[in-house]
């Protein structure tokens, strides 16, 4: 009986993994295709082939989901595995000088930005209609990366020193300033630079403004 019920939940949670999978990947399409705005969970719902109600039970109410989506297209799947565990990030702090941490930490920029631009600038460019849920994710998503660079502002000032007379706080605030998805809109939409070219502009100019020119 004890192997009967763990079989029936494992296929429940398998089933449930699956109905997520699902209805994220309906959302993300409809987020980028229409916006928050214009995405309602009974279009989630129908393009992923369950009930309303299976939207609510595996993610959440609309503002849930948005986040969900966000955070899934960030990482790159839809399990929360530590970034910090990943080989680009170990990657990033084994480094043995400030302009090679700095060149890898635009690598993983960019990379993020390659899976969530089409998304983010859809729904940054809704929150300005003064929708709250937009106003509160655009908020939010703003506020973890404030705490990404100023963890990477610290790490670099504690581990190569930063140059003379800039403090932590401008040092973070100048990361958060260039990794910011309005910057990488303007550059690869609507100048048409390459996301090689950005990269490459990105690493420089983060690390002569915390480091000094070379």
């Amino acid at each position: 009986m004890a192997a009967s019920r763990h079989y029936s939940t494992e296929l429940r949670s398998e089933q449930t993994a699956v109905a997520r999978r699902l209805v994220l990947n309906s959302a993300r399409g409809l987020f980028i295709e229409k916006g928050y705005l214009g995405t309602t969970l009974a279009a989630v719902a129908a393009t992923a082939g369950v009930s309303v109600q299976t939207v609510y039970n595996v993610v959440g109410g609309k503002p849930a989901l948005l986040k969900a989506v966000y955070d899934v297209t960030l990482a790159g799947d839809d399990k929360p595995v530590a970034m910090g565990d990943r080989p680009i990030f170990r990657a990033m702090h084994q480094a043995t000088d400030g302009r090679e941490m700095l060149a890898r930490y635009a690598a993983i920029g960019r990379q993020l930005s390659e899976r969530v631009l089409p998304l983010v600038t859809k729904l940054l460019a809704q929150a300005a209609s003064g929708d709250r849920d937009l106003q509160a994710f655009a908020n939010t998503i703003e506020g973890e990366r404030a705490i990404g660079t100023a963890n990477m502002a610290n790490a670099i000032s504690e581990r190569f020193g930063l140059r003379y007379g800039l403090s932590v706080q401008d040092a973070a605030d100048i990361l958060w300033t260039l990794t910011s998805p309005d910057l990488a809109d303007r550059l690869v939409n609507r100048r048409g630079w390459s996301w090689d070219k950005t990269e490459s502009w990105l690493a420089g100019v983060m690390a002569d403004a915390l480091l000094g020119p070379e």
